[in-house]
């Protein structure tokens, strides 16, 4: 683990930034609590409203926490503020959208409500937030849907903020590298949630490398340390991730049933729901690829949903959100990794230590073996 990461983890594990409302400052201070790095996510929220659960986790834990943010995206220009990636995006089809909204009608009428308005904003408050995180810093930024400019890396590393960009490719970290980030989140085609590619294009939804190779090619191209993510459960997993070269972990779903998330009962329940045979990537909630339970939205709209992010998800909000209020799981995205059936309920301080002590156990057999045969 490298010096910096090595001051704000006990243990090699973060808790993955998961937006809509389940890394509320409760889930991530009990994991900084018990040696993990906890992560608030920014996204989805004003700047103000970041800013209040950035005070909240402080009241809660003394110890090192983060936040997250989602990097703006471009306009059909191709012109994306702060992102080194954004003009190689492939730009929406603002028709598809309007289809898409038509398709979706049904829906609204069943839950009763209105669809959202596609054009709410492209850049998620992105200006105003950093202007908070550098005005009252927090001990670790992370990155999501691209690079920021050096310049923000610079400011937020003067700041003594740890900084660190998501990348699926090779190719995504060799530019977090050059942009200057601390480290590199190396996200696997496992995770859940949205996949953190840097440039969006239509034919990218079942394409992708799995963790241990991916953190393997990325080691040997670039020199940062790197967090592996991506459908991590249990401790020997982190025991793997670390020995193909990682430096810490981050796991999402393996938070997601503790007490301390904000995720809607529904979804906890419906991780280890034999009802739910497995997860697919899919647009059908946001317009970005992203992991989910298979359910009955994804299935019926998942193959018409256009590439237009964030249009598609201002669009199905409304719908998200009455599906949750309904406790329908089947009208939710219901945001999993592939090793979503081996979801625990258990406290996310107890969650922490079982992890970790699994990986010790991992490294202890290793090293008994290696003395044993050393000694034959």
């Amino acid at each position: 683990m490298s010096s910096a990461l090595t001051g704000l983890l006990r243990h090699p594990i973060v808790q993955a930034p998961m937006a809509g409302g389940v890394s509320v400052p409760r889930l991530a201070a009990a994991v900084s609590e018990a040696g993990g790095l906890g992560f608030l996510a920014g996204g989805y929220k004003t700047a103000d409203g970041m800013y209040r659960e950035i005070k909240q986790m402080r009241g809660l834990t003394s110890r090192p926490f983060g936040v997250n943010l989602f990097m703006p995206q471009p306009e059909q220009s191709g012109a994306g503020a702060g992102s080194t990636t954004a003009a190689g995006a492939a730009p929406f089809d603002a028709g598809a959208v309007e289809v898409y909204a038509h398709q979706l009608a049904g829906e609204a009428a069943w839950y009763r409500t209105e669809l959202g308005d596609p054009d709410s904003g492209r850049d998620d408050g992105y200006d105003a937030k950093l202007a908070v995180l550098l005005d009252d810093p927090v001990a670790a930024v992370s990155f999501h849907f691209g690079v920021p400019s050096p310049e923000v890396l610079a400011s937020l590393r003067r700041a003594g903020t740890f900084t660190l960009v998501t990348a699926t490719t090779v190719e995504e970290a060799l530019a977090v590298e050059r942009a200057g980030a601390d480290a590199v989140i190396v996200q696997g085609i496992e995770a859940g949630g949205h996949q953190g590619t840097h440039r969006d294009v239509p034919d990218n939804d079942g394409s992708g490398i799995g963790l241990l190779s991916l953190i393997a090619l990325v080691r040997e191209a670039v020199g940062l340390p790197l967090v592996a993510a991506g459908g991590i459960m249990r401790g020997s997993q982190i025991a793997a991730a670390l020995a193909a070269g990682a430096s810490a972990v981050q796991l999402g779903t393996a938070f997601v049933p503790t007490p301390e998330s904000g995720a809607a009962a529904a979804h906890k329940e419906a991780l280890t729901d034999p009802l739910f045979v497995g997860t697919r990537l899919t647009r059908a909630f946001t317009g970005r690829p992203a992991r989910g339970l298979v359910n009955r939205f994804l299935r019926e709209h998942g193959r018409y949903a256009p590439a237009a992010y964030p249009e598609v998800h201002h669009l199905t909000a409304p719908l998200r959100k009455a599906a949750a209020a309904a406790g329908d799981a089947q009208g939710m995205a219901l945001w999993a990794g592939q090793g979503h059936r081996m979801a625990r309920d258990m406290p996310a301080g107890e969650l922490v230590e079982v992890l970790a002590a699994e990986a010790g156990a991992v490294w202890a057999a290793s090293a008994a073996d290696a003395e044993g045969g050393a000694g034959r």
